[in-house]
């Protein structure tokens, strides 16, 4: 088989790396072995409608306009994605298991394979330190990224790791013996939190605990992770049955995450109602009342606070197929993407909204917050499967190209936790085992998931929403070759011709302004559509079918909202960035010191007094694939998602 597989690689002329021959085989001996999304049924559903069909005791009442692919039936093909990728691969797999469970076995005082305080070796730092009220929360997301490498890869390296890390986390929660509990810190937190006393978060890393072991069922099947998290959630309602509503207000004034997402998912898993009623308490009206009037009440409060919430009133809206959540959600969505967010897809100065529109007053090293994009993005997904709107998908590629995509770097896999807008900064990364901030955690689940936007699928069509050169198996299989955004060029190939398929639907993004062309086996179709829609292409497709698609790309400036003299330039839809080089590093940089407390927080970029922030746009010039210089000038543009560890500009006060 690994002949063939070889021979067809050569026909395409692919170029690629071992670990992705190795799981390009994995994924098709898996493939032939069992049918994929046309076999499960189309009416299936899940947290993204479309997924883990056999999981769900509750099938979603919401009949969305499209389904969502399972990771399993996505093959990412050799390019910048799957580099991330495996960087976070290699950082993801040599963090020890022990390290991961030692704050849990500290709490419970089960041994950890330490005595006296001599050896430090199975101690995290940052937010994992045994004094931070954080603690435990990376566990949580490298349980979801391991599921996620497994579902995309099904490379067993990923589940061993991952079952390893349940075990052990089943040990701990038996060790408590306190009703299901399991953390890594005590529920005295937990008490402070209800009685509104000074503590940091503890629903929110609960939440990513819960969703961790909830992913691990999902995408690896692993039954044990279930029983885990029952256990947590029956001793959740136990201890808040009895919370009256003044006492309630108190509690979800603390960020909580989006934990109301993970008990309404416990719920459809299980069918249990005593989920469902916890995914109802964590409503917190203070914050959603005023969504739901139409009021945009943003300014001043905490971004990644807010946007967790309205993740799980969409997944309350797909359960139930009815409601206010879709409403309120979508008004937000709007309100954030309108009003709130720079060129790069991210929003948020110092992790907060700030007044609407008011982008040019808000140009500071401390602005986008990975986390946020992360959840922005999840948000989006759903609310893309109830409309099957081209402008969420606009937003879903401008968010992953200029922001998650660059939010890795490249020669260490480090994570940055904010993409600072301010002139002559530069991207802070966290370290290997001593930061372990909120965005690295989303950082493990971002560079795991890529294939998830690429494909979805309606009852009679496959649609193309990214693109991104990968493989969608199935029945209906087809193969994507692009360098984009290199070009705006994509080559579909049928793979297999099978199932009722008879549409293809390509997204025709809102930048091609300069319209489009597309080949069918070499013969040019006449497009009728408008870019903001879905070329739709109907015929009785056959295995070898080939279709050339291209999407012109234009270089155009986007205007912060609240002054058309300040912009940002972009290439479609890839924002542009001029590169600035080191004046100014004194050593470290661009990594944080951890010997500074959050010092991405407090981070004095030094910016050389001689930044040039004035820009004729009128004078840029392309002078190579994706590289553009000013005339009369030594300054060179390039996407921000491929420049690191220098200083760099985005938005320019223009010359005219």
């Amino acid at each position: 088989m690994a002949l063939n597989l070889l021979n067809r690689f050569s026909k395409y002329n692919c170029i690629f790396t071992p670990t992705f021959f190795r799981r390009y085989i994995m994924k098709k001996l898996l493939s032939t072995a069992a049918p994929l999304f046309l076999a499960a049924g189309l009416a299936a559903q899940s947290h993204y409608p479309g997924q883990h069909a056999s999981k769900f005791a509750i099938k979603d009442a919401l009949i969305p306009k499209v389904y969502a692919f399972d990771l399993e039936d996505v093959t990412l093909l050799d390019s910048r994605f799957t580099e991330n990728m495996e960087r976070e691969e290699h950082w993801i797999m040599s963090i020890p298991v022990d390290k991961l469970l030692h704050s849990f076995r500290t709490n419970a005082g089960v041994p950890s394979g330490t005595e006296g305080g001599y050896s430090e070796e199975l101690r995290l730092g940052g937010w994992e330190s045994l004094d931070c009220e954080l603690r435990g929360h990376t566990t949580g997301h490298i349980l979801s990224g391991l599921a996620m490498l497994y579902g995309t890869t099904k490379d067993d390296r990923y589940r061993s790791k991952a079952d390893s890390l349940v075990k052990g986390l089943a040990e701990v929660q038996k060790a408590l013996d306190q009703g299901g509990y399991l953390s890594a810190f005590p529920q005295e937190l937990i008490n402070r939190n209800l009685e509104g006393g000074n503590v940091w978060a503890p629903w929110y890393t609960l939440h990513k605990l819960l969703a961790g072991l909830i992913d691990q069922y999902l995408y690896d099947n692993n039954r044990q992770a279930l029983d885990i998290a029952k256990g947590m959630g029956n001793w959740a309602y136990n201890k808040l049955k009895t919370v009256g509503p003044a006492q309630r207000a108190v509690m979800l004034k603390n960020e909580f995450g989006g934990i109301n997402e993970t008990f309404y998912n416990l719920y459809a898993i299980t069918a249990d109602t005593s989920y469902r009623w916890l995914g109802d308490l964590f409503y917190q009206n203070e914050t959603l009342e005023p969504l739901k009037a139409g009021k945009d009440i943003l300014a001043g409060r905490h971004a990644n606070t807010y946007i967790p919430k309205l993740i799980g009133l969409t997944r309350e809206y797909e359960i139930d197929g009815k409601g206010d959540g879709d409403g309120i959600a979508r008004f937000f969505w709007e309100t954030v993407v309108e009003h709130h967010t720079f060129a790069t897809g991210s929003n948020s100065d110092q992790e907060h909204f700030f007044k609407a529109d008011d982008i040019s007053d808000h140009l500071t090293g401390y602005t986008g917050e990975s986390c946020n994009v992360y959840n922005m993005l999840k948000l989006t997904r759903h609310l893309y499967t109830h409309t099957m709107d081209e402008r969420y998908m606009d937003f879903y590629e401008r968010a992953l190209f200029n922001h998650i995509l660059g939010q890795q770097d490249p020669k260490t896999g480090m994570i940055a936790y904010f993409l600072p807008m301010m002139a002559g900064a530069h991207k802070v990364y966290s370290t290997p085992d001593s930061s372990f901030w909120c965005c690295v955690g989303t950082g493990f689940e971002n560079q795991a998931k890529y294939g998830e936007s690429i494909y979805y699928h309606t009852d009679r069509g496959v649609v193309v929403n990214l693109f991104i050169p990968s493989e969608l198996h199935g029945q209906f299989g087809l193969r994507q070759e692009t360098d984009f955004p290199q070009t705006g060029a994509t080559k579909l190939t049928v793979l297999t011709a099978g199932g009722d398929i008879q549409e293809l639907l390509l997204r025709y993004p809102s930048w091609a302004v300069d319209g489009a062309s597309i080949r069918i086996n070499g013969k040019s179709i006449r497009i009728k559509e408008k870019p903001g829609s879905y070329i739709v292409l109907s015929r009785r497709w056959q295995t070898g079918d080939v279709i050339e698609v291209n999407f012109p790309m234009r270089l155009h400036t986007v205007p912060a909202n609240d002054n058309p003299n300040v912009a940002a330039i972009a290439y479609g839809p890839i924002i542009l960035a001029g590169e600035m080089g080191t004046e100014g590093f004194t050593g470290r940089e661009p990594y944080s010191d951890p010997r500074k407390h959050n010092d991405y927080y407090t981070y004095d970029y030094h910016v050389p007094a001689n930044i040039g922030t004035t820009l004729d746009s009128a004078k840029i010039r392309q002078t190579g694939p994706l590289t553009f210089e000013v005339k009369d000038r030594h300054l060179v543009l390039r996407p921000l998602y491929d420049i690191h560890r220098e200083r760099y500009i985005v938005y320019w006060k223009l010359a005219r």
